[in-house]
């Protein structure tokens, strides 16, 4: 632990450095955390649609889609989700959970459907894989 005191005093601009790129890093992952949608486990998102009425859009391609989807999902591919964002509108009120292949593609979508002025926004996370990797049933 003293030769790292000393390391830090010895090289200040270098250890300045450092903390201002901490700082920065550790900010941008918070504003990112708290402005994304929040992940909901599959247990969770079969919650909310059970008690909450939540609607589940899957944002998968066609295909995909017909491979097998969560039962009652929409599908509004992420190619089409800023051009379907009026016929969305009726589940605005709703709470809505967005679902892709593994999760990673979701934020966009959630992100268009923010600034459409959707409120309860939310992903699932790990996407299909997560669904079925947890052996829940999927419609085809």
């Amino acid at each position: 632990m003293n030769e790292f005191v000393q390391f830090a005093t010895d090289n200040w601009q270098l250890s300045g450095a450092w903390l201002v790129v901490a700082f920065v890093l550790l900010s941008i992952q918070i504003k990112l955390t708290a402005l994304g949608p929040k992940s909901l486990t599959p247990q969770l998102l079969t919650h909310s649609v059970n008690r909450d009425d939540a609607v589940v859009i899957d944002i998968r391609g066609q295909a995909d889609f017909n491979k097998g989807h969560i039962q009652g999902a929409v599908n509004v591919p992420l190619s089409k989700i800023k051009e379907n964002t009026k016929d969305l509108e009726k589940y605005k009120q709703r709470p809505i959970i967005m679902v892709c292949a593994n999760g990673i593609q979701v934020a966009a979508a959630c992100q268009i459907l923010k600034k459409a002025g959707f409120e309860q926004v939310n992903k699932l996370s790990g996407g299909m894989a997560s669904w079925v990797g947890e052996n829940l049933p999927v419609v085809k």
